[in-house]
């Protein structure tokens, strides 16, 4: 569960710390999506910062979508291997 505390450092520039406003749009780091930049020149001041942390996130994205389960299919799991079975090319 996230307190306010981190609600609004999400709604702020992690650079500048300028909070999100009507007028001010943030946008997330394209990368990781864990921080937000009022401007590419605060994203670009922040980088030496952020780099390592991003990196990180970056590599636990890239796992995930990289070991994620396939869907089961409707003709049901190999009882082997568990991953779903495949069409025959008979039918």
């Amino acid at each position: 569960m996230m307190s306010a505390v981190d609600d609004e450092a999400d709604m702020c520039c992690a650079a500048c710390g300028i909070k999100q406003l009507d007028n001010i749009k943030l946008k997330n780091c394209t990368a990781c999506h864990l921080v937000k930049y009022c401007s590419v020149a605060c994203q670009k001041n922040h980088r030496k910062q952020h780099k390592k942390e991003c990196k990180k996130r970056m590599a636990e994205l890239r796992d995930e979508l990289l070991f994620k389960q396939p869907e089961s299919s409707h003709l049901g799991d190999c009882p082997i291997c568990c991953l779903p079975l495949a069409p025959s090319i008979d039918e």
